[in-house]
């Protein structure tokens, strides 16, 4: 049987990248669950040299970044292909891929999210300037991204994509913060959410439950 090992921190959307890969495939996998800080340890860095999560091992090979884990996955294991045969798909899949590494992430993640809720569960101080200094890109990438699924059920078209499972890691909690929820509210992303949530691999792998926490009342 395949082996694969995720190693990361429990509710990083970044180390749900790739469970959420595996999830869809239907591959076995176990997280290596990390502590905050222990990414910089001797022993990750052997893993991962810029000390960042996540990392994989598959089968003896291992390989670190999001992206290179879940490209590998889709390619190396059966289930329903993640990549769309279509050139023109494949390349909204690959542009949606790649807003969420450099726009997304800085913006909704880093500068809202973990701010306004990561920040308060972990006991570390809000930075009020970075929430608001994130509010500009945050807005153009609900723009872009909302140009991008148009009406369709998912960013590459009828099927589910890499896109949409690196785009839900780090969408998912936008409407859980106050200026998130304003930035979202009536677009059609929302109906995306609903149904990337609907998906059990993405109700399995939510941020509160890997992390231990109650749902919000």
């Amino acid at each position: 049987m395949s082996q694969v090992t995720i190693y990361g921190i429990p509710g990083s959307p970044y180390v749900r990248i790739p469970m959420l890969a595996c999830e869809e495939k239907g591959v076995a996998y176990t997280l290596v669950a990390l502590g905050f800080g222990d990414q910089k340890s001797p022993e990750h860095l052997a893993r991962q040299p810029f000390g960042r999560v996540p990392a994989a091992d598959i089968d003896g090979f291992q390989l670190f970044e999001a992206q290179a884990i879940i490209r590998y996955i889709d390619q190396v294991f059966e289930g329903p292909s993640l990549v769309p045969a279509d050139p023109k798909a494949q390349a909204r899949m690959n542009q949606v891929m790649g807003i969420v590494d450099c726009y997304v992430m800085p913006s909704l993640s880093a500068g809202i999210g973990f701010n306004r809720i990561v920040a308060p569960m972990v006991g570390r101080p809000v930075n009020e300037a970075a929430v608001q200094a994130a509010i500009p890109l945050a807005r153009t990438c609900l723009k872009a991204l909302e140009d991008i699924l148009g009406g369709q059920p998912y960013f590459a078209g009828d099927r589910i994509s890499l896109a949409d499972i690196m785009a839900v890691a780090h969408l998912d909690m936008v409407p859980a913060s106050p200026e998130g929820a304003e930035l979202i509210a009536g677009s059609p992303l929302l109906a995306w959410l609903d149904r990337m949530n609907a998906r059990p691999g993405v109700a399995k792998t939510s941020m509160r439950k890997m992390m231990n926490l109650p749902e919000p009342a």
